[in-house]
């Protein structure tokens, strides 16, 4: 056999497979969303008007979630596990079609869990986020408090400080947090403070508050417009003493990072955007679900209204409106999956894909909403409908973890490259 032979006979390289592009959720993944979905449907939307008009923590659905492994660090563990990154949307997109507010009371929890996870040592993550849940028997939920009465959009304007006490080893925090989720009923709250004030934004750092500790406590609990279910109370810090190593990523990472902010390099993602950058996708579909509720609600309102002889699904301002709600709600769905699978693969939100999907999913939720009210005419603005509910609780999405103005700020930078004020 000749050499020219030989090489012949060798196969070629193969080309590297490129994997198929699907859009069909995995088995696992639509198990878990229904599972959810039984959840939510079965447990959480029946309570949902009574937890509202109370406007207490639903502490006994909390627990149910609890029992059946909803709400626990390992449930958590599984979503944020997922390789595509949909899992979690998936998740609180059925939570929260069931009832935002009770949704909130179980998905509160995930900021503090977040901020842990992303900025923490591997020995915080381990001690501190199974405390943040409890146990099925013995639920707990934490809390993250980033915002003040005078920092909310504007994070620069922090004024809770924190001091290194050198004889003791602590940290002794002082300041005021509003619109804390579960602040003041949780055993761990999650603190950002300032350690440098003349370094604005870039001198935060985010610290752990353990159960008990003194000199932290509840103030005012905000009666809210919508999420009635889900406690929200400023928190007050009085010379809060917490040891050394509740500061997340020590206090070694702390000082190089300021030290390069001093010396004018960059440097990452302050403390409280970090977090909001990681969560929005997720808050995005929690307005999806609000949106979705109130959709197929007037839907089906629509086909069994009769008016003029006729269901009102027949004339085309009705139909056309329920149209244009599923586009939009769908559309919004992609932006979110879109973000949550950049987010878990690595991918770099360039142009801000993290904004654009909370940014669209609020907004949708609270015009989908309205038009759910308007589908649904006088009974619409009743409380023996949930449509006026769900209108109530989908506003704080255009609002709260960057209003809508801010999102796109965000995006308008990263498109322009340009500091837009």
């Amino acid at each position: 056999m000749s050499a020219t032979d030989t090489t012949l006979e060798q196969p070629a390289e193969a080309a590297p497979e490129t994997p198929p592009f699907s859009m069909e959720l995995s088995q696992d993944q639509k198990d878990i969303r229904d599972w959810v979905h039984g959840f939510a449907e079965g447990v959480v939307r029946p309570a949902a008007a009574e937890w509202d008009e109370r406007e207490e923590t639903p502490w006994p659905i909390i627990q149910e979630a609890a029992q059946i492994g909803l709400y626990s660090f390992e449930s958590l563990g599984q979503f944020f596990a997922d390789e595509t990154g949909l899992m979690l949307p998936l998740v609180n997109e059925e939570l929260f079609w069931g009832d935002a507010g009770i949704g909130m009371s179980i998905m509160g929890t995930t900021l503090a869990v977040a901020a842990i996870f992303g900025q923490g040592t591997p020995e915080q993550i381990g001690e501190w986020i199974p405390q943040c849940y409890g146990t099925a028997d013995d639920v707990k939920v934490a809390a993250f408090c980033a915002s003040e009465p005078n920092a909310g959009s504007d994070v620069s304007a922090v004024r809770t400080r924190a001091k290194f006490d050198e004889a003791t080893g602590e940290w002794v925090l002082n300041g005021q947090k509003a619109w804390a989720t579960n602040g003041g009923i949780s055993d761990v709250h999650v603190i950002i403070a300032t350690v440098d004030p003349e370094l604005g934004s870039r001198g935060h750092a985010a610290f752990i508050v353990p159960p008990g500790t003194p000199g932290l406590t509840q103030g005012t609990k905000v009666k809210k417009h919508g999420l009635r279910a889900s406690h929200t109370a400023d928190v007050f810090l009085d010379d809060c003493r917490v040891p050394g190593a509740c500061l997340l990523g020590g206090k070694e990472r702390l000082d190089e990072r300021l030290a390069r902010v001093r010396e004018g390099k960059k440097g990452k993602s302050q403390a409280a955007m970090a977090t909001f950058e990681a969560s929005r996708p997720t808050v995005g579909a929690q307005a999806i679900g609000i949106a979705r509720a109130a959709y197929e609600y007037a839907l089906e309102y629509a086909k069994d209204r009769e008016q003029f002889g006729k269901a009102i699904i027949e004339n085309q301002a009705i139909a056309f409106a329920l149209a244009d709600m599923k586009l939009e709600i769908d559309a919004a769905r992609l932006l979110v999956w879109r973000a949550s699978w950049m987010g878990r693969t690595g991918q770099p939100f360039r142009n801000a894909e993290g904004s654009m999907s909370k940014l669209k999913a609020g907004e949708v939720a609270t015009w989908a909403t309205e038009r759910a009210i308007h589908i649904l005419g006088g009974n619409g603005y009743t409380r023996e409908f949930p449509v006026e509910r769900w209108h109530r609780d989908a506003k704080i999405y255009t609002i709260f973890e960057g209003t809508s103005e801010i999102q796109r700020l965000v995006i308008a930078r990263a498109i322009s490259g340009v500091h837009v004020r």
